[in-house]
């Protein structure tokens, strides 16, 4: 059974020049895995990138694609000997899946002839395929400006026709700028963050902070549903599940009153930091906003990154919340982020937390709670769970 063939549209890795080689073969590496069902093909030709799969499946393979980081479109694609017969026939066959599929009045042809010895120049190409089509069905009409379906030809070494234009993410291919820990929660905001450092090139594993029985199996399937969606743009993730009752219980023991959250999220960025290690990621990804709570005042952020030996990445800093719910949205995760089901950080966020700590001395007080050894003990027991 021959295979269907892709056109597929890259963007920013022609901006790599030296590097690009690199990026390349990232995204061939992470097309191969993600479309490992599908017996992909990837090829490169002179500035073309070419996907071969089985046809059994096309409408989850291009589900796929519409979500794979690096790619910012594709399209269906057919190649056949360079007769202009041949090629007048997919031309009308490309129209006529069209047709079916959505209302289309106006089209054109777009010719690139890279073979100077073809007998026809791209002009002429464009006019023979535009009479057979609009001979095949008399209500299209050419329209050069804005037309409903543009058909696209090139004579290479074969000729290649593609259809319209699917649009994909952009970005760098998953795994090329490395490997970050994203603290996932069950809100709006940090799903968001982690798609879009995912979209700058990081492969990314997910940590989640249970706090049993003060928060629900329902809140902890809510983050598992978030990973999920995040997955089918990544090509696969990693949750790690962290009970953090114990941690939690000692700072509402110990601390100070609105010193609570500031310490919770401490203690979080710690034991980020501890299982960052053990799994090899060199950075940590929040969803904090700049502003949009206590906690996320320049002082507060200040504190938290205190206990931090990497980099924590807030994509989200400068945006204000229609901005993260308009993303949210886009990406599939809004329905499931506002489901009424409570993390421990709501629950157990203070009544009156500090809006401009003292970096030295909350600091100083959260080392006096000596969370050390209950953290290394929390992220020792993390639960990976099987998404």
């Amino acid at each position: 059974m021959d295979k269907a063939l892709y056109l597929l549209k890259s963007g920013e890795i022609w901006l790599k020049r030296g590097s690009r080689p690199f990026f390349e073969r990232m995204l061939r590496r992470h097309l191969k895995r993600t479309l490992k069902p599908y017996s992909p093909e990837v090829i490169m030709q002179k500035g073309r990138f070419f996907l071969k799969v089985a046809p059994d499946n096309l409408d989850a393979v291009e589900r796929k694609l519409s979500r794979t980081f690096g790619l910012v479109g594709f399209s269906r694609a057919w190649s056949t000997s360079k007769d202009m017969q041949e090629i007048r026939s997919i031309a009308v066959e490309i129209c006529g899946r069209e047709l079916k599929r959505r209302n289309i009045k106006t089209f054109k042809i777009a010719s690139r002839r890279s073979d100077k010895g073809f007998p026809l120049d791209s002009y002429q190409i464009s006019c023979d395929l535009g009479n057979a089509v609009t001979e095949a069905f008399p209500g299209m009409r050419v329209q050069l400006s804005n037309p409903d379906l543009t058909i696209s030809v090139e004579l290479r070494d074969k000729a290649y026709l593609y259809g319209p234009t699917i649009g994909a993410p952009g970005g760098l291919p998953t795994g090329s700028a490395g490997k970050g820990l994203l603290m996932l929660s069950g809100g709006i905001d940090s799903p968001v963050a982690g798609y879009l450092m995912a979209k700058r090139g990081l492969s990314i594993d997910a940590l989640y902070f249970h706090a049993y029985p003060f928060t629900s199996d329902e809140a902890r399937e809510k983050v598992e549903d978030l990973a999920k969606v995040l997955s089918e743009f990544h090509g696969g993730i990693r949750l790690w599940v962290v009970s953090f009752t114990d941690v939690q219980l000692e700072i509402k023991r110990i601390a100070v009153e609105g010193e609570h959250t500031l310490h919770l999220r401490s203690a979080m960025v710690q034991t980020a930091n501890v299982l960052a290690q053990r799994i090899r990621a060199s950075c940590l990804i929040t969803g904090e906003s700049l502003s949009q709570v206590a906690s996320q005042t320049v002082e507060s952020l200040n504190v938290t990154n205190s206990v931090s030996y990497l980099p924590v990445f807030r994509p989200l800093i400068g945006l204000d919340k229609e901005d993260i719910i308009n993303l949210a949205r886009t990406i599939g995760t809004y329905e499931t982020s506002i489901l009424p089901y409570e993390d421990c950080c709501t629950i157990f966020s203070s009544k009156h937390p500090l809006v401009k700590p003292d970096r030295e001395i909350v600091t100083a007080h959260y080392r006096d709670i000596g969370l050390d050894a209950l953290i290394e003990q929390a992220a020792a027991d993390a639960e990976l769970v099987k998404l």
